[in-house]
């Protein structure tokens, strides 16, 4: 398996292919997008942190739900090609805004058909 392999509901999402795993058809490149905004309650919680050390919870639970929902509309895309798999998969995080208060969580992949 890869580095990261999943399957749920008989849809297949790896960074690599396995071996053993037999690829029907290539479907082209899929993706998906989660922008999210800082409020000012978790920047001042940050900012705490950055003094203190630890973990920004706030953060981190605002960036899983960013990657689900781009996840998710990954999966939609190639679902709507027919695809039961994306492999390829790669994960890119961005700082966005003019005071850099937005993140932005994008997902790629290629759809693919297993046999």
């Amino acid at each position: 398996m890869g580095w990261f392999s999943k399957s749920t509901d008989q849809f297949f999402l790896s960074t690599t292919l396995p071996e053993g795993i037999a690829l029907n058809q290539y479907l082209g490149v899929v993706n998906g997008e989660a922008i999210i905004g800082a409020n000012i309650f978790r920047d001042m919680f940050s900012s705490v942190r950055d003094v203190v050390g630890g973990r920004a919870g706030g953060y981190e639970r605002a960036l899983a739900g960013a990657r689900d929902a781009a996840m998710a509309e990954l999966i939609e895309a190639a679902k709507e090609l027919g695809a039961t798999g994306v492999i390829g998969i790669d994960f890119d995080y961005e700082v966005l805004g003019e005071t850099n208060g937005m993140m932005m969580v994008a997902v790629s992949g290629t759809a693919v058909k297993l046999t």
